[in-house]
């Protein structure tokens, strides 16, 4: 795992000492170390993360979901990587969104809403994701990171419904680590002044413009103006970061290409640093495959469509396994790293999903591949809801559990009808 220095200010200038001395030592973020208004708050509100991994195929569901419910089921063949953490994560079964589209629905897995119905619901398609990085604001470089290892990453939307660019396992280092020239630092503050100018123009504009309209327009240039001061928020949050100096990583870039085995590893070692270094709170995360992948040929769509085929099964398993086993190795690393801002360990206030919005490659999307881990929960077995069609559970309502548990004060999110029963947590 890659080495760093934390780069918190502090009234004893620890740079500056650091200096002094004639080294660089790599230092984790250190209690001491922290602004005791940054402590302060931390003791009234803690401060909460969130990682989700998900694919783009769903699972082999017969590989994935235990035979048993309760907490003394069997480990599943998918989930073995987890057995040593069975106390500290549930997984669900007949938890979905209730909808149909196949492919269509992968989008909607941390809302709930399809893009094509998104213009009916007050905060359109919104990422579970994007709205804990409005919680998080300005508090870290990145409020939230959307990543992606050998596929694209299509589960993060903005509020007003526009997908999240992903970066991949070297933008992520770069972004983390790597500070921009002199050069380009004037042009970002060039570029926000800017920015802020046409805002200013627009929003005077606007309210001249207000008065002219019906009421149907005045609801539809109402979402015009949220997005405009989304924007202005944007720059508010982003600006101050321009000029404050990034972690030193300890260690080289690691290098991306040589398969999703050790891409994925280093992506998911790169999230535990940027939790270590407060860079973000907020991450997803989609794993691929690509050709040669555990020593398979072939693709992930097509080994989707496996037709109960023995080889594409087994490439299935292995593929699904593995995202598993890093699911467990990010638990392993939260849970050996103490939280200088809450106490505990970074696991105790970090929550963990897995999961697809299409449940197989079959195009399925009854009963959603969903596994929960770490945040505080009351976790350690397999949750077995009502598969009825009247008394099903929306997905949903898993997410806005996520949201109360994480400090966001909503009672709806999404297509939920309420938090999700029987599932606690403790702040």
């Amino acid at each position: 795992m890659l080495g760093l220095m934390n780069t918190y200010p502090s009234s004893r200038s620890r740079r500056r000492f650091l200096r002094n001395a004639g080294v660089v030592i790599a230092l984790p973020v250190m209690e001491s170390l922290i602004p005791r208004a940054v402590a302060d708050a931390a003791v009234k509100k803690p401060v909460k993360r969130f990682v989700c991994l998900s694919n783009n195929y769903g699972v082999y569901p017969q590989a994935f979901f235990p035979a048993q419910g309760g907490r003394d089921y069997e480990m599943s063949a998918t989930l073995q990587a987890l057995e040593r953490h069975r106390r500290d994560f549930t997984v669900f079964s007949n938890l979905d969104h209730g909808l149909q589209g196949g492919h269509a629905c992968v989008p909607s897995l941390l809302s709930g809403v399809m893009p094509v119905v998104a213009p009916n619901f007050p905060e359109m398609n919104m990422s579970l994701d994007q709205k804990l990085a409005q919680q998080v604001g300005a508090a870290t470089r990145f409020p939230a990171m959307t990543l992606q290892v050998n596929d694209a990453n299509l589960i993060s939307f903005t509020r007003t419904g526009v997908q999240v660019p992903a970066m991949d396992l070297r933008a992520m280092y770069r972004a983390l680590f790597v500070d921009e020239a002199a050069k380009n630092k004037t042009a970002a503050h060039d570029r926000f002044a800017r920015h802020g100018s046409i805002l200013d123009a627009v929003r005077d504009e606007a309210k001249a413009v207000e008065k002219s309209l019906g009421a149907a327009d005045k609801a539809k240039f109402g979402e015009y103006l949220e997005a405009v001061r989304g924007l202005e928020r944007k720059i508010a949050q982003d600006e101050p970061w321009i000029d404050r100096p990034k972690p030193k990583a300890s260690q080289p870039e690691p290098p991306q290409g040589r398969g999703t085995e050790k891409d994925l590893k280093a992506m998911i070692e790169l999230i535990a640093l940027a939790m270590q270094t407060d860079s973000s709170r907020v991450f997803t995360l989609t794993s691929g495959f690509v050709n040669g992948d555990f020593g398979l040929s072939g693709g992930y769509h097509g080994f989707s469509h496996h037709g109960e085929r023995e080889k594409e099964v087994a490439a299935l398993k292995a593929i699904e396994g593995y995202q598993v086993a890093m699911i467990a190795h990010l638990i392993d690393l939260l849970k050996a790293q103490p939280d200088p801002l809450n106490g505990g360990t970074f696991f105790d206030h970090t929550t963990i999903l897995y999961g697809c919005g299409m449940a197989t490659g079959q195009h399925t999307t009854r009963n959603l591949p969903i596994v929960l881990a770490g945040g505080g929960f009351k976790l350690g077995e397999h949750r077995v809801l009502p598969e009825g069609k009247t008394e099903r559970l929306p997905a949903a309502n898993l997410l806005l559990s996520v949201l109360q548990n994480f400090g966001v004060e909503a009672d709806r999110f999404g297509t939920s009808t309420g938090t999700l029963r029987g599932l606690s947590w403790k702040a």
